[in-house]
């Protein structure tokens, strides 16, 4: 069967829940990582500092629906918005998906946040929508993230030089990760059990 395009949809764990990011979830959102430097230092656009701000990046990710399917992450213990994390460049004829613009506030840094999201979007790529392959990229100097894909049982691909221009001017180089359908049972595993251990 052939792998389908992503269209919105909610995606339920136990600690978390991912839904279609609105402009409703942004008073929650930046009051998590709102203005706040360390949260936005690698993602690629200048820290929002105001409600507006955080609200016209999101507004942007929302008009391009052929490249981002955001969503926004839900706390089940609180019921609030803590980050987002997209869908990107996706593709049901070369069955492959991209994981990415993911951020997250520091209260759920070194968390189970992350983990089930990610186990949650990989669960619904791989079994639910078909795909054979999805891609993470990050900055070289983003040590945080690097270290959390790699994490999730991705194998390094290769460095993209001189990529993307940063806010600040500099240029970034981006580190490809992906993994493959048939690695995702252990992988899953892999996260299953991390994420069992609390």
């Amino acid at each position: 069967m052939p792998a389908k395009t992503p269209a919105p949809t909610v995606l339920q764990g136990r600690h978390v829940r991912l839904e279609p990011l609105t402009l409703a979830h942004i008073p929650d959102l930046f009051a998590a990582g709102g203005n706040d430097d360390e949260v936005w230092r690698w993602m690629g656009a200048e820290t929002p500092r105001t409600q507006d701000e955080l609200s016209a990046i999101a507004a942007a990710l929302l008009e391009n629906t052929a490249q981002y399917l955001p969503f926004a992450v839900i706390r089940l213990d609180t019921g609030k918005a803590v980050g987002w994390s997209s869908y990107i460049d996706f593709d049901a004829v070369d069955e492959r998906l991209e994981i990415g613009w993911t951020w997250y506030g520091r209260e759920v840094w070194r968390t189970a946040v992350n983990t089930e999201s990610k186990l949650l979007l990989l669960t619904h790529a791989f079994e639910d929508l078909g795909m054979g392959r999805v891609q993470w990229k990050a900055d070289h100097m983003n040590t945080r993230s690097l270290n959390a894909i790699a994490r999730l049982g991705a194998q390094p691909e290769g460095t993209f030089r001189r990529h993307r221009l940063r806010p600040d001017g500099s240029w970034r180089n981006s580190v490809y990760f992906s993994l493959l359908v048939d690695e995702w049972p252990m992988a899953k595993a892999r996260l299953g059990a991390r994420l069992a251990e609390g």
